[in-house]
């Protein structure tokens, strides 16, 4: 069996997944002007003098609630279906979103988390709002009020709601989920609050940066404990964001005397990462060991297909495994975070996980993004250093890898952000594809700097040509020229 048909058991979490269910109306939309025109449409109709004022100023109770105020039980079915059928024509445009809906759905999605709409109103038109208004929501769900929301909620395992209206917090409570409160609907803030709401909010403008620094706090808390069920861990520090937040956050939870930082010497580690890596170690008084690891020797390495990285963490772990056992530890860690586990193919995760390694960002859920915002909290220096992956990430998949052709790539991107220093530069990569280099540079730097001397700096390190990539960095752009990728994942 190859190591690309190895994979590792369904993955487990810390935290449950991120889902935030919504309200619509008066939440997300400001429905009223559409509603309204049905309204004035049903009571021209039929000759009831109906005040669709006071009826839009209480959106949110069933929409055969309100019926039921303007006309005889007898009618309200026939007039509910009368209103369903106006309702597309006349009340989807008429809708606005209210603002800060994108920013607040898009902060669910930059979190790994679902979203999910809980209405009373009818689903079809719940779906008809959310399309016209390019609403990117998981799961429209419609003809629900109050606490029977959380049926919905509950299903689909939601842990935020957020609403305008007292019933909202009930669908909350009723699934065991905060219950987040706009103040956008009929109820003032203070209603909501005293009512029992969570959270209060003026409106969605708001939530963005609650909801960060909500979820970050909560994966903070589960990265802790797991990492304070453990006597005593091997971390596998590379120097980088993600392993030096590891690193950091084990030294708080069991005592900087309980942890060992691993840093692997190898002809794919930059020259440049060795001794700030010591240094950060050092700073955060935990032990700083670098053996060499020997990934050079192992022909499915050398040999540069996608499943390189299998190799290279296979050796890594089987590396540590020993200082592990050397002194008395059990765990060793990796820095993968939740955003590796799900981007693109990762044979390397799969090497760690079959050897025992943990990886405790994953698990708690934490992106790269919130890393670097609880990095720059603690007062890490790590917490705005660009990605830094091995340098055989910049060879082209299929080129055989060599020392030399290490070595000449580190000289090469080492000469290129010389002589980029001065413009701020964050993110340099030469990538060797086979008769030339290509150069990625910073996008905002494409157009502010000369290229030549950059391309004759990379060329007098032993490169036969090279050019400027006009796309600028991209973050394992290498993975773009490998054929059939799916055979790695």
């Amino acid at each position: 069996m190859s190591t690309a048909e190895i994979q590792p058991a369904a993955a487990t979490f810390d935290v449950p997944e991120l889902v935030v269910g919504f309200d619509l109306d008066m939440t997300l939309i400001d429905s009223r002007p559409g509603i309204q025109a049905v309204w004035d449409l049903i009571a021209a109709e039929t000759g009831v003098p109906i005040d669709t004022d006071l009826v839009v100023s209480r959106l949110g109770p069933p929409l055969t609630w309100e019926m039921a105020n303007w006309f005889p039980p007898e009618q309200v079915d026939a007039m509910v279906a009368r209103y369903r059928e106006h309702y597309p024509s006349h009340a989807i445009t008429g809708s606005l979103p209210l603002p800060g809906v994108l920013e607040s759905l898009a902060a669910v999605r930059a979190l790994r988390g679902r979203t999910m709409v809980v209405s009373a109103k009818y689903t079809p038109s719940v779906v008809l709002h959310l399309e016209h208004l390019g609403l990117d929501v998981d799961e429209p769900v419609g003809d629900l009020h109050g606490a029977k929301k959380g049926i919905a909620l509950r299903e689909h395992q939601a842990t935020i709601y957020v609403g305008d209206h007292t019933a909202d917090i009930d669908g909350a409570r009723a699934a065991g989920a905060v219950a987040v409160s706009v103040a956008t609907g009929p109820f003032t803030a203070d209603e909501l609050r005293a009512y029992g709401a969570d959270v209060v909010l003026n409106d969605l403008t708001e939530f963005p940066a609650w909801l960060d620094a909500y979820v970050l706090e909560q994966r903070l808390e589960a990265l802790m404990r797991r990492l304070s069920s453990y006597p005593n861990m091997v971390v596998a520090f590379s120097g980088g964001a993600d392993s030096a937040f590891l690193l950091a956050a084990a030294a708080r939870a069991i005592g900087p005397a309980n942890v060992v930082a691993a840093t692997a010497v190898s002809p794919s580690l930059p020259v440049a990462e060795l001794e700030p890596a010591a240094r950060f170690a050092d700073g955060i008084g935990v032990r700083h060991v670098t053996p060499h690891t020997h990934e050079m020797d192992r022909e499915g390495y050398q040999a540069n297909a996608g499943d390189r990285c299998y190799f290279c963490k296979a050796e890594l772990v089987e590396t540590l495994q020993p200082i592990a056992d050397e002194f008395g530890i059990t765990a060793i860690a990796t820095g993968t975070n939740a955003d590796d586990a799900i981007a693109g193919f990762r044979p390397g995760i799969r090497a760690a996980f079959e050897r025992g390694a943990i990886t405790p960002l994953k698990d708690a859920r934490l992106t790269k993004a919130q890393i670097r915002e609880a990095s720059r909290s603690w007062g890490l220096e790590t917490s705005d250093k660009p990605a830094a992956a091995c340098l055989s990430s910049r060879i082209a998949y299929g080129i055989r890898i060599t020392p030399n052709l290490l070595a000449r790539v580190d000289r090469a991107e080492q000469a290129v952000r010389s002589l980029l220093t001065p413009y701020g530069v964050e993110n340099v990569r030469v990538r060797d594809v086979g008769e030339t280099a290509s150069i990625e540079i910073d996008a905002r730097l494409l157009d502010e700097v000369d290229h030549r001397p950059l391309v004759d700096a990379v060329v007098a390190e032993g490169f036969p040509a090279a050019r400027v990539d006009p796309r600028g960095f991209r973050s394992g752009s290498m993975n773009e020229r490998l054929k059939d990728p799916e055979k790695y994942r």
